[in-house]
C-alpha cells in the first residue's frame, strides 16, 4: 500500500516520525511536504496530497494540521475526497468502515503513541460492503449541486 502523508507546518516534526513508522512497517510513504517550518497556506498541500489520491498515484491520504479542521476541509473540497477528521480510534475504524473515508486528518499535537493507533486501526480496517453504506458512499460521491 502506498500512503501520501502532508501536513502544515505544525505537523513536520511528527509527520518524519510517522513516515519512519509506516516504512518500517513495510508501506511505501509518499511525502507531500512542506519541509521548513515557516507557516505555509496548508490547502495547497491538502490539495496536492489528494490529487494524488484521484490519481491514483497513492492509495491513501494522511493529514496533519494545527487540530486537522483545516486540512480536511481543504481536501474535501477535491471531488471523490472523503476525508474525516478523526481524533480516535473509533474514528478512524468507521471512517472506513462506514465511510470509505480515502484520506484522514487529524491534529499534530496528539500524542504520537495514539496516532500510531489511530493509523494502525484507519488502515487495518476494510470498508463496508453492507448494501445501506454503500448507497451512502454513492450519494456522497454523486451529489452535483
Amino acid at each position: 500500500m502506498k500512503i501520501g502523508l502532508v501536513s502544515d507546518h505544525h505537523g513536520i516534526e511528527k509527520r518524519e516520525k510517522i513516515k519512519k513508522y509506516l516504512e518500517n512497517k513495510g508501506y511505501t510513504v509518499v511525502d507531500y511536504g512542506p519541509n521548513e517550518k515557516k507557516s505555509v497556506d496548508y490547502p495547497e498541500f491538502a490539495y496536492k496530497l489528494s490529487k494524488g489520491v484521484i490519481n491514483k498515484d497513492i492509495d491513501v491520504g494522511i493529514l496533519m494540521c494545527g487540530t486537522g479542521i483545516g486540512m480536511s476541509i481543504a481536501a474535501n473540497k477535491v471531488k471523490g475526497i472523503r476525508c474525516a477528521r478523526v481524533v480516535s480510534k473509533e474514528d478512524a475504524m468507521y471512517a472506513s468502515l462506514h465511510n470509505h473515508a480515502n484520506e484522514i486528518a487529524f491534529s499534530a499535537n496528539l500524542p504520537f503513541m495514539k496516532i500510531k493507533k489511530i493509523i494502525d486501526t484507519y488502515l487495518n480496517t476494510t470498508p463496508s460492503e453492507e448494501e445501506r453504506h454503500v448507497r451512502r458512499v454513492n450519494m456522497i460521491d454523486n451529489y452535483n449541486d
